[in-house]
């Protein structure tokens, strides 16, 4: 699998994963752990800043791909086939783009900027 694959199937991974978050048959611990990690992975901030030499692209290839993983664990398989089918689909058709759901990330990411800034 090259890269790029490899890249293509993780986004829309990301996207199913995002798709279970919503799912009333998924566990409300699975739900929101989802979240977290479809936060993460669209957040434009990182743990570990991208301008770091090898170590800011490796929080990326480690925590999302980890954080995906664990997520997968959680979810009943029947309901993750569904949304992976359901995000192959959109994927195909159009892109999605949710500009509430990156707004709210973006907010989140300011109040604790915010806050160490004002504890600092």
């Amino acid at each position: 699998m090259t890269w790029r694959e490899w890249a293509t199937h993780l986004r829309a991974e990301v996207y199913a994963v995002s798709l279970t978050s919503r799912d009333p048959r998924v566990p409300w611990y699975a739900r929101s752990f989802a979240a977290c990690v479809v936060a993460y992975a669209f957040s434009p901030i990182d743990l570990i800043p991208d301008f770091i030499p090898v170590i800011g692209h490796l929080d990326d290839l480690l925590i999302v791909p980890l954080g995906i993983a664990l997520t997968l664990k959680m979810i009943p398989p029947e309901v993750m086939a569904e949304c992976r089918q359901r995000a192959d689909a959109s994927l195909r058709t159009d892109r999605p783009t949710k500009w509430l759901a990156a707004g709210i990330v973006v907010a989140v990411w300011l109040l604790l900027a915010s806050l160490a800034i004002r504890l600092l």
